[in-house]
């Protein structure tokens, strides 16, 4: 049982609804690890580089193990799937999806006790890479399933009985799907409407309810629902996660979703009918679904930034082959100014983003109960958004053969380069499992809780005057100690970058350090209401997640150069890469600093204020 988490924001001035949501939010929660996690240091202003510089390794033999499924499934993929035919139908063929679970892949992460491959997480990204790299589609069939559907839930809070029911039937193939997202809800599950009533003469959950967008569910077998316990308090609903087999009677697939990309995704809508589930299919118990749900997505959301890391590799070969091989004015493409930019920011802000890919699950493999919240919603935000980029830069670069589709390509006798297809399904990466807004305030969230913790008994309101003075000391003391490190330069730290790449540490220790100053100066200047100010909050977690980029990318060339790379060449290569990335990133992250003091914040809400009044006006009339 975890003990009762007590808020530490003032809850008074809230109205009920967001009292509700805030409240449940922080009960959901999972506490920090006592040693912290390198994106959190980033926030004080004290980079743990250590732990990113000495970046964790995957051993040889678990390494052997992945190779050996990746041959057979990158065998699979270029002689059994057919990517631009299932874009076009809208469908997987059955020996597809036969094909993939005869080869283990509904199965990687599943123990072998259960029927699966028992691979690592690790190993896991690789695979999801691959996917990436080939087709969106089966990359969400088998993330979906895997990452946030049925067995990543029941490997971290099922109990022994339900992984033996479950597990293997899923690593058999049967598809699996996370029902979380209703109609009137996104990310407030404090509103989740879908209900579920425990029948004593029984002993089973009623459920009844409507989800939306649940990936998977036109063909899945069994789901992880989410709902709300009936007869739970208003301001703290209790949420609760149930395993619902779809063929139980009430369960319904009320209509098939389609979309801008990934035609084949089997997106539905599903209905709960008075729906009865037996006791032992809750998982872990009643009211603790949220927690569940933020633990599994944590791991899961590492599967989306893989598949980018897949498809950025495969626009890199295809935007540098073409810039190459296009001649315009006398000289390659590739040779003009603006072209050859774009070429080196996609190979650079690539090899950061597996960087970013390998070093979250590594830790995962390290410790299961590493605290990866912080690295994997950076990870998450970062990579999609730096993915949508690259696809977008590859389709300028081929210009209209990168806006034709690859079928029409072919038809007239060209090589048909998918980009088209590619930009499609990959711009949902930005929205699958937490948009980039939702990572920002999450980050954001975890960048202040330190902070929270320190100062915000003082102006909690709620709490007793003494309660409140003790806290102002504790708190005066904490920063009057803190503080001044902040403007001086430490003396250690950036010798574990090696030697070369010291000075790119030192600057993102030097940038860390003005992060932790500013973050601290706002909280000053607007106290309570920073929590409001999500475009400042905004541009403070964009900082920190260039600076965990930098740190990934030096941390992961380094164990290249000492443990992989002989070759002069290539060695020269990564170095130049890992360079000019880190240059890119801080360039930026200067300019963002700009930004937080000058900005058109104001008139832009001021202005969006005044049309969304407008509407509210016209919508009552």
């Amino acid at each position: 049982m975890d003990t009762p988490h007590q808020p530490i924001i003032d809850t008074s001035k809230m109205t009920p609804e967001e009292r509700a949501a805030l409240e449940l939010a922080e009960a959901s929660r999972v506490e920090a690890g006592p040693s912290g996690s390198f994106g959190g240091s980033l926030f004080l202003g004290r980079p743990l580089f250590d732990s990113i510089f000495r970046f964790p390794a995957q051993s040889a033999e678990d390494r052997s193990e992945g190779d050996a499924f990746l041959d057979q499934l990158s065998d699979f993929l270029e002689k059994k799937v057919d990517p631009d035919e299932i874009d076009r139908t809208g469908e997987i063929p059955d020996e597809v999806i036969d094909g993939l679970a005869k080869l283990g892949a509904f199965g990687i992460k599943i123990p072998k006790q259960y029927g699966g491959l028992g691979l690592s997480q690790m190993n896991y990204s690789r695979a999801a890479m691959l996917l990436g790299s080939h087709c969106g589609n089966l990359t969400a069939l088998i993330s979906a399933h895997q990452s946030i559907g049925v067995p990543q839930p029941l490997l971290v809070f099922g109990t022994e009985e339900q992984k033996q029911a479950y597990l293997p039937r899923c690593a058999k193939g049967e598809i699996s799907a996370f029902a979380l997202t209703e109609p009137n809800v996104g990310s407030d599950p404090a509103k989740i409407e879908t209900t579920a009533t425990y029948d004593e003469a029984t002993g089973e959950y009623i459920l009844s309810g409507e989800k939306l967008w649940c990936t998977n569910g036109t063909r899945a077998k069994v789901l992880v629902v989410m709902a709300r316990m009936a007869g739970s308090p208003p301001e703290r609903p209790k949420i609760s996660a149930f395993i619902v087999d779809t063929s139980t009677p009430g369960v319904k697939v009320a209509h098939r979703c389609h979309f801008m990309g990934l035609h084949a995704l089997y997106n539905a809508v599903i209905h709960f009918d008075k729906v009865r589930v037996p006791k032992e299919n809750l998982i872990i118990e009643e009211g603790r679904g949220l927690k569940i749900a933020l633990t599994t997505l944590n791991t899961g959301r590492i599967t989306l930034p893989a598949a980018c890391v897949g498809m950025a590799r495969r626009c890199l070969d295809w935007a540098t082959h073409w810039a190459a091989e296009r001649v315009q004015w006398g000289a390659p493409v590739g040779r003009h100014e603006a072209v050859a930019q774009m070429l080196a920011r996609i190979k650079a802000e690539t090899f950061a983003m597996e960087a970013m890919v390998r070093y979250v699950s590594l830790l995962v493999d390290r410790d299961k109960k590493s605290d990866i919240r912080l690295e994997a919603a950076f990870a998450k935000m970062w990579g999609t958004e730096r993915g949508w980029e690259i696809v977008n830069d590859t389709m300028q670069i081929r210009g209209g053969r990168g806006y034709e589709t690859a079928q029409s390509l072919a038809a007239r006798g060209e090589e048909a380069i998918p980009v088209e297809r590619f930009l499609r399904d990959s711009r949902i990466n930005t929205i699958f499992e937490g948009s980039s807004e939702i990572m920002r305030l999450l980050i954001a969230r975890e960048a202040l809780d330190p902070h929270l913790k320190v100062g915000a008994p003082v102006l909690n309101s709620t709490l007793p005057v003494g309660t409140r003075i003790l806290a102002a000391i504790k708190a005066g003391w904490h920063y009057g100690l803190w503080y001044p490190t902040l403007w001086f330069p430490s003396p250690c730290g950036a010798s574990t970058a090696g030697a070369e790449f010291r000075s790119e540490a030192r600057r993102i220790r030097s940038r860390s350090k003005k992060l932790a100053r500013t973050l601290f100066h706002a909280m000053l200047r607007h106290g309570p209401k920073l929590e409001k100010k999500q475009a400042i909050l905004g541009r403070f977690v964009e900082i920190g997640a260039e600076l965990f980029a930098q740190a990934a990318a030096i941390g992961y060339a380094n164990q290249l150069l000492e443990k992989e790379l002989r070759d002069p060449s290539e060695r020269k290569d990564l170095i130049a890469t890992v360079h000019h990335f880190c240059r890119l990133s801080q360039v930026k992250v200067d300019t963002i600093f700009s930004q937080l003091r000058h900005n058109a914040d104001k008139g832009g809400y001021q202005l969006a204020k005044h049309m969304l009044d407008a509407e509210i006006e016209r919508q009552g009339e």
